[in-house]
């Protein structure tokens, strides 16, 4: 049996040795202590110089830093429907984009649907944020390095701005104010600023050029008007590059089929009259609302200027290529045709060939009779001037990417032949 309790005679070699107080340890020890010491040092100095060998250890993001022969676009509310059509754009011709949204009107399918196409590195990025947030703003320029600014971000019905104009206004103008304040802390400039006809209001004369007065008459036209304002009033004391582009009513697709439009389910009263056509024709309503046929017009409905959004990217991209520092421009987008509502709704029928059934009812508020373009200057001094303008055509593209989208991105199918 074993004896556990017995007294060792002799002391470990290895024991500190106590002599009047004091400990000392034992040489050996210590020496190990210390090699081991020396050994992980060693170690971490080898793995410190190995990843610094590595070609990707000193290599910051292709967006943190200005590139020569890349331009790098931050395109605001890219997730949306103007604004993804606008990053595929800019993303086909070469340049470099960053989609700052905070997706309450945009789609990440969109967003997906761009990254799949363009997955190489350094050429787009998706920022979620919102705009109305200055600090998280500020952070965003400061750590990308961008050479200009595409801003379509905003809320963009005329129906909702009368019924919420405090968020028009607080979307629209203070947000504006917001990035063109962490564009100036920046050094970022240039701005292409997607705004509207509304800012013209109701005009006695017909065309609207660029110097015709502007009289908005809803929250959203204000608003749009506002956000213009500050922007021309910085611009007089700035080496900025500034275009502002008013354009008219936005129908159409990406003629390839890759992006499409696809409001929220909820918005669908306030939306384009494209829209509630195609709702309309998948009965996913029962019938089109067609709001005013009182109107001083060939058919007492409406008149609008109808733009393919293809043209519109195009106008955006050639205001981008055109833009001079010091110097603003401001043009119309449109074709330089109105059609009435009732000859919408009849192309419309065409294009999906679906007989859709229309009911004429009041007039809805902040509406105005006849509002459409004179795209000369645009011509002039861009050399742009609108392709797609065929209005059954334009409608038929969107028709085909509704139809293999009824869900919108949310869950593409196969189209039917």
């Amino acid at each position: 049996m074993l004896n556990f309790g017995r007294t060792r005679a002799q002391t470990r070699s290895n024991r500190s040795i106590s002599l009047g107080g004091m400990d000392y340890s034992d040489p050996k020890r210590k020496n190990n202590v210390v090699g081991k010491i020396l050994l992980a040092a060693t170690l971490t100095a080898l793995c410190i110089i190995m990843l610094k060998q590595s070609p990707t250890f000193y290599s910051p993001s292709p967006f943190s830093l200005h590139e020569e022969g890349v331009i790098h676009v931050l395109v605001t509310g890219g997730a949306g429907y103007i604004g993804s059509h606008a990053a595929l754009r800019l993303l086909k011709d070469g340049y470099r984009v960053t989609i700052v949204d905070n997706l309450s009107r945009g789609n990440i399918g969109a967003v997906k649907v761009l990254q799949e196409l363009f997955p190489e590195p350094g050429r787009l990025q998706f920022i979620y944020a919102d705009l109305g947030d200055p600090k998280t703003v500020n952070i965003i320029f400061s750590q990308n390095a961008f050479d200009a600014v595409m801003h379509f971000a905003a809320v963009a019905y005329v129906g909702e701005s009368t019924m919420e104009p405090l968020k028009y206004y607080h979307n629209i103008t203070s947000n504006t104010l917001v990035v063109l304040e962490a564009m100036a802390a920046n050094d970022v400039k240039t701005l292409i600023y997607s705004s509207t006809c509304a800012t013209y209001g109701e005009p006695e004369k017909m065309p609207i050029t660029e110097v015709t007065p502007q009289v908005p008459i809803n929250p959203y036209g204000k608003a749009k008007k506002m956000a213009e304002d500050i922007i021309l009033d910085f611009s007089k004391n700035s080496d900025m590059a500034i275009m502002i582009l008013r354009y008219f009513n936005v129908i159409g697709s990406d003629p390839d089929g890759r992006l499409g439009e696809a409001p929220r389910p909820e918005l669908r009263e306030h939306g384009r009259i494209s829209g509630a056509c195609f709702d309309a024709a998948r009965g996913i309503i029962a019938g089109l609302k067609v709001k005013g046929t009182d109107y001083k017009t060939h058919d007492g409905t409406c008149i609008r200027d109808y733009i393919d959004v293809t043209d519109l990217v195009d106008a955006h991209v050639k205001a981008l290529e055109k833009a001079m520092p010091g110097k603003v421009g401001i043009y119309n987008v449109g074709t330089g045709k109105g059609r009435s509502v009732k000859e919408f709704v009849k192309a419309c029928k065409k294009a999906t060939g679906v007989d859709i059934k229309v009911d004429y009812l009041p007039r809805r508020p902040g509406d105005y009779a006849e509002v459409f373009s004179d795209p000369s200057k645009i011509y002039r001094e861009l050399n742009w001037t609108a392709q797609y303008t065929d209005l059954q055509k334009s409608l038929q593209t969107a028709w085909r990417w509704q139809k293999s989208h009824q869900n919108g991105y949310g869950s593409p199918l196969v189209m039917a032949s």
